[in-house]
């Protein structure tokens, strides 16, 4: 994973009035936190932002006022109407320290013929090096056949990436196509 860099400014303004002042300003508000350390209250450029928190778990460098912050992306408030970034929280990281963080599931691959995938789970929990996070976990799912699970043990994970989730979190059944549709049907009745 790259880290992006952004240059951000001090926040000395709070409540909803200066929130939305920033934001009129293309600016987001966010805070910086972690490591026993008092939060640091910070203003984000919003292009640059929103381009370097498209992914999940973005590892940011952020700049204030000449002091690098390393921190990942902890949390993003939106509103639920517009969908604009309200306020971003960022957690403070160390290279080398392990985080806890939800990586998505990708599904590659075909099934066999008339084999029906139920994708369980969109996101696993695993612990891995801050700097070297995970992108995505990805399940083959090339010739499998209906009756068939992937358990969260079943998941091929990066070196020094350790699964957090129970090892019996079902990720992906399959099934056949009849059997799919007599389950949709009995849970509408």
């Amino acid at each position: 994973m790259s880290e992006i860099k952004l240059n951000a400014e001090l926040r000395n303004e709070f409540g909803k009035g200066a929130a939305r002042r920033i934001r009129r300003a293309d600016q987001i508000p966010a805070v910086i936190y972690g490591h026993g350390e008092a939060p640091l209250h910070i203003v984000l450029p919003i292009l640059q932002t929103l381009r370097a928190v498209r992914g999940a778990n973005a590892l940011l460098t952020v700049d204030v006022a000449g002091t690098e912050h390393l921190a990942l992306v902890k949390d993003i408030q939106r509103d639920p109407v517009l969908q604009i970034i309200e306020h971003i929280d960022l957690l403070t990281v160390k290279k080398g320290e392990k985080v806890i963080v939800d990586i998505p599931v990708v599904v590659i691959g075909e099934p066999a013929p008339s084999v029906v995938a139920n994708q369980e789970e969109m996101t696993i929990s695993l612990s891995a090096d801050a700097t070297l996070l995970p992108k995505h976990v990805e399940v083959d799912l090339t010739g499998r056949i209906a009756g068939q699970h992937i358990h969260a043990s079943d998941l091929v994970l990066p070196a020094n990436v350790e699964l957090l989730a129970d090892p019996t979190l079902l990720i992906v059944h399959l099934q056949e196509p009849n059997a799919a549709a007599d389950v949709e049907e009995a849970t509408a009745e």
